[in-house]
């Protein structure tokens, strides 16, 4: 499998915030994400860090 998980960092610590991301895509009002079983969340955030090998998502609110 290709996905991965996103955390939101939030006062310097990492939280999970979204599972099995398989798309990201740059929105108006933040990222739109989206995993394998078609669930979307909206999040005003930018993307700090990605980590494809280890599957993880790194993002920072904006």
């Amino acid at each position: 499998m290709c996905e991965a998980n996103a955390y939101l960092i939030k006062d310097g610590k990492e939280e999970m915030f979204f599972e099995n991301v398989d798309k990201i895509i740059p929105q108006e009002e933040g990222l739109l994400l989206e995993d394998i079983f078609g669930k979307k969340k909206i999040v005003k955030a930018k993307i700090k860090e990605m980590a494809l090998v280890d599957h993880k998502i790194m993002l920072e609110e904006i």
